[in-house]
């Protein structure tokens, strides 16, 4: 008997070890001597299953010393191609890498995505970070076809069958495909290349003929192997075909029915996403049967039979109901598993990480599995908290390193032209040294955003900062937030210098009109050099074999414009792993599905089984619909689930099985795999509810390990500083802030605290209405006349030259301009229309008035307008191009600036303008809506005199005064809020305020 394999229940390795041992698989070959096991030969699929297969005969009681010759199926290309045959074959041209081939590619897809035909099959052109992703999605496509051994005749007959049926994109892809798959072996051989995926094929054809020469009368076993590709599968034949070749299968079931075995081969079954699949497939190729297959395991497990019944066939679900287990048998199967139903993907991985940590404390191996890289990581990270040190085996992305991090950011400074944000980013990267300490690179930063950045707009580029500094030098700005020596001046120059020498080559792609991806990698890699001077750097060298690699593919790809190069830096990168160099524990490891293949933990934890992650959509790709591929001879895109399911299927199998799923990932709901979903509906609620209770302890200490013991609802602040140092001066719209927060003046005045602009802000809204505020109060204190001939010409140069200083935003900054023209029109026409009763204006008048208090106070305050009417009054008004008050905060003295302005007059606080009663307020919106320029009264209590009002307002703020800034009063934040403010005050993260005035309730209701 030569096929054999080993359950899910039972260890597969140490099985197959002792099996080897015991002589169950070597049938009468001689066990004696110190040397028996060095003549048997056993093939495994992975490295990482090889080493553990030697620590498993190492760890036999019989074990003499001398291990078996043990391999893994291909080999090594350089040490085995000389010894199969044919033994007079030409050595083979070296693969094509990953990286080559996606760039070959790129010109094929680029040329047929921009050529009249190509284009067609697309809503926009492609961008080059698409090119090179549809690059690497052929290549699977060319890999697909040459391991189910398909090609250019299989995809013309195919067009033959389908053409009429296929829609005009399908025809055209047809087209492209035939074409590229005839050019690809020229292309090849142009570069003295060969294709990876028909060089493995070959070398396993190769082996498969040269079996019985290499391995004559010698026991040779092959196991873990499902033979999913065709080649592997003709090797394993051949093995089993030797006198003394054997075959292991990984989790075959041996109780499969024939009925079962015939449905596993019958593809209207859909029997892709079956755990059998490859293995039925794998039995057929060998022309045996389930029943032929000798199970190795030493006893049987009801878990095993029941993982078979739950991952059935979609036709055999119908007996469900029949073929469930009692109850203590389903206890029985399920004792050892639990399930982690996990609110999000944080809580996920802190329940995965405790329930390794016991593990771990209990001296138990512990295997995480997972396809999600992100989880891995967060798991990882959450292990670290107790000292637990472990990294995912599969390896952290390039683009994501510390050395992709700090690629990605010198390359937007590169493109976003030295921009506040992405300058200010940089420099506080801790890798970006530039050949300086950190602690000098951190004070330069500091220096740069508070001197030159917070509240000022240089020029792009290091030139605008190299002026801004030389003026700052020359005359500091009031605006900034420190002032610079020229000691400091010369040590930001040569910072500045540096920085722009180590972007030099990106800069001068940037300037070019078409690059090549060599010349990016090239740009990149050397401006990661410059900046990461002396800065121990993690994928630093990966990122050099990356780049060293692009660079001999010099001239090969598409040329494309540096447009969206963040995007085309992620393709470039994508494949591309660093892997950890620290020494890894021996008794817990993060695997992928590959890595874990084979392997037996005490504890088996199985992650992100979620739909649409384990297993993955079965995604045909943008190349061949999914019939296409079954009508041109190739495995549908549900194969790679079947694989997973068998993964799955396999890791059930371990004592202790921990499954772990999210209810949401990122910010969308989620769904467990349909994997869960299918032992669930087997094993019943009941069961299925024992297995979640089992797993609510790792739940509940996920939750519990931030948790506090109280929580004690915060206070709002009471400060109250002595009166003597609280604000003896305020202006008009300061008063508002006294009435509403008076938190916010002692911040503001008490602990002399100024919120900072945002660093690298644009110009909005705000500053445009600044700008349009500041035109019309020039054209009025100029004196200039609304009805003359020339007012609009004039007006308009001078919003030209406001607008002038938008540097940087010139198409918005035209945008405004075109605007503001109408609004002139408006502004023009409005003034106009009141020249017969307004005998003098009065624009941005300043004034102060001394308050007749206990003691000293000024009031201050600048009105937009204070016009003079022939009346001998005067109207107050107020230019918004935000939104007027309320009446309902007119009418309760909650707006007191215009009321404030018109006492101000009254007491002649307002230089040049008589102290004479104000007749009318008025709010002017500027704006282009139907409501511009339309003047709106303000509006008084019961039809109150203004003057009157105004008395009133004074009064009250006199109070508050009193109150607020005389007395040892506390200082409360938010005593009278604005109703329905959807932003928060400047000095509302100071106060706390999110944390103590929290409501329950929906959005609406908050």
């Amino acid at each position: 008997m030569s096929l054999f394999t080993i359950a899910p229940h039972a260890r597969f390795l140490p099985t197959l070890a002792q099996a080897v041992m015991d002589g169950r698989i070597l049938g009468d070959w001689p066990r004696e001597g110190p040397f028996w096991l060095s003549d048997i030969t056993i093939i495994l699929p992975t490295q990482r299953a090889r080493q553990a297969l030697a620590e498993a005969f190492a760890a036999h009681p019989q074990f003499t010393g001398l291990l078996p010759d043990i391999r893994t199926f291909g080999g090594d290309p350089g040490d085995e191609e000389p010894f199969l045959p044919p033994f007079d074959a030409l050595p083979s041209p070296p693969p094509a890498s990953m990286l080559q081939r996606r760039l070959v590619l790129s010109r094929l897809v680029a040329a047929w995505a921009h050529s009249p035909v190509g284009g067609q099959a697309f809503a926009t052109p492609p961008t080059a970070a698409e090119i090179f992703s549809m690059a690497d999605s052929l290549a699977h496509v060319f890999d697909d076809l040459a391991i189910e051994e398909r090609g250019p005749a299989e995809l013309r007959a195919l067009g033959a069958e389908l053409g009429p049926d296929l829609g005009a994109y399908w025809q055209q892809t047809l087209t492209f495909l035939e074409i590229a798959l005839s050019a690809w072996p020229a292309m090849l051989a142009e570069l003295g290349r060969a294709d990876p995926a028909q060089l493995r094929g070959a070398r396993l054809d190769r082996q498969a003929e040269g079996a019985a020469v290499l391995y004559g009368n010698r026991p040779v076993i092959a196991a873990g192997s499902t033979g999913s590709i065709p080649a592997t599968a003709r090797l394993l034949r051949a093995i089993e075909r030797l006198p003394r070749g054997a075959l292991v299968l990984p989790g075959l079931d041996t109780q499969m029915s024939p009925q079962v075995h015939k449905a596993l081969l019958d593809p209207t079954e859909s029997p892709h996403g079956h755990p059998q699949y490859h293995l039925g497939k794998l039995l057929r190729t060998l022309g045996a049967g389930p029943a032929q297959v000798v199970e190795l395991a030493a006893s049987p497990h009801p878990r095993t039979p029941l993982l078979h019944k739950a991952l059935a066939l979609t036709s055999d679900t119908a007996n469900w109901a029949g073929e469930r287990p009692e109850a203590d048998v389903l206890a029985n199967a399920l004792a050892g598993v639990s399930v982690i139903a996990a609110r999000h993907e944080d809580e996920e991985a802190r329940a995965i990480a405790l329930c390794a940590r016991q593990a771990l404390a209990e001296r138990k191996t512990v295997g995480i599995i997972t396809p999600d890289r992100n989880l891995a990581r967060r798991i990882a990270a959450e292990l670290a908290r107790f000292d637990v040190y472990v990294d995912d085996a599969a390896g952290a992305p390039l683009y994501q390193s510390t050395a992709g991090r700090l690629a990605r950011q010198i390359l937007t400074l590169a493109v976003n032209r030295c921009a506040a944000v992405d300058l200010i980013a940089l420099l506080r990267n801790r890798a970006a040294l530039l050949g300086r300490s950190r602690k000098a690179v951190a004070s330069l930063a500091d220096q740069i955003e508070l001197a030159l950045l917070r509240g000022q707009r240089p020029a792009p580029g290091l030139e605008g900062l190299r002026k801004g500094l030389a003026d700052h030098l020359a005359r500091p700005p009031k605006h900034a937030l420190r002032r610079l020596s020229e000691a400091d001046g010369a040590a930001i120059l040569v910072l500045l210098s540096d920085i722009e020498a180590g972007m030099a080559p990106l800069t001068r792609i940037l300037e070019a009109g078409q690059i090549r991806a060599a010349d990016l990698a090239a740009a990149v890699a050397s401006a990661v050099a410059a900046f990461a001077d002396g800065a121990p750097l993690r994928g630093h060298d990966e990122l050099r074999r990356w780049a060293t690699e692009m660079a001999g593919l010099a001239g090969e790809g598409h040329v494309f414009a540096p447009r969206g190069l963040d995007s085309v830096l992620a393709a470039l990168m994508n494949g591309f792993q660093v892997r950890n160099r620290l020494d890894r524990r021996t008794d817990i490891a993060i695997w992928g599905q590959i890595e874990a293949r084979l392997m037996s933990p005490d504890v088996t934890i199985l992650g992100a089984l979620n739909e649409d992650v384990w297993p993955e959509p079965a995604d045909p790709g943008p190349w061949l619909s999914r019939g296409m591929r079954l009508a041109a001879g190739l495995e549908p895109p549900e194969r790679l689930q079947g694989l997973a399911t068998h993964d799955f299927a396999q890791a059930m199998g371990n004592g202790q099985v921990v499954i772990a799923y999210a209810d949401r990932m990122g910010t969308s709901p989620a769904l467990p795999s349909r994997l869960v979903q299918r032992l669930d509906a087997f094993v019943g609620d009941d069961a299925a509810d024992a297995m979640r209770a089992r797993g609510r302890q790792w739940i509940a200490a996920a939750r519990a390990i931030d948790a506090v013991d109280r929580v004690v609802p915060a206070s709002a602040p009471t400060p109250n500083p002595p009166a003597a140092i609280r604000p003896r001066k305020l202006s008009v719209t300061e008063i508002e802030t006294l009435m509403r927060s008076p938190y916010d003046l002692y911040a503001r005045h008490v602990l002399r605290l100024r919120p900072f602009d945002p660093l690298g802000e644009t110009p909005d809204m705000r500053e445009r209405g600044t700008i349009i505020h500041d035109v019309l109060a020039r054209f009025v204190i100029e004196k200039h006349d609304p009805a003359a001939p020339g007012a609009f010409e004039t007006i308009m140069a001078m919003a030209a030259e406001a607008f002038s200083g938008l540097d940087g935003i010139g198409e918005r900054r035209d945008i405004w301009l075109k605007r503001f023209a109408t609004a002139a029109q408006q502004f023009l026409e409005f003034e106009s229309a009141r020249d017969g009763r307004v005998k003098l204006r009065h624009a941005e008048i300043r004034g102060e008035i001394a308050l007749p208090l206990a003691e000293a106070f000024r009031l201050s305050g600048q009105a937009d307008r204070i016009d003079e009417m022939t009346d001998g009054t005067v109207e107050i008004l107020d230019f918004k191009t935000g939104t007027p008050p309320k009446p309902s905060a007119m009418k309760g003295f909650e707006a007191p600036q215009l009321l404030l302005e018109a006492m101000m007059v009254k007491l002649a606080g307002m230089p040049g303008i008589p102290p004479v009663n104000t007749s009318a307020l008025t709010y002017v919106k500027i704006g282009l809506g139907p409501d511009a320029f339309m003047p709106s009264g303000f509006k008084t209590a019961d039809d109150m005199p203004i003057m009157a009002a105004a008395e009133e307002i004074s009064r009250r703020m006199q109070g508050h005064i009193d109150h607020f800034l005389f007395r040892q009063t506390p200082m409360l934040a938010r005593i009278m809020p604005l109703a329905g403010q959807r932003f928060a005050g400047a000095y509302d993260h100071l106060a706390r305020v999110a944390e103590w005035t929290a409501v329950d309730g929906g959005e609406d209701e908050a």
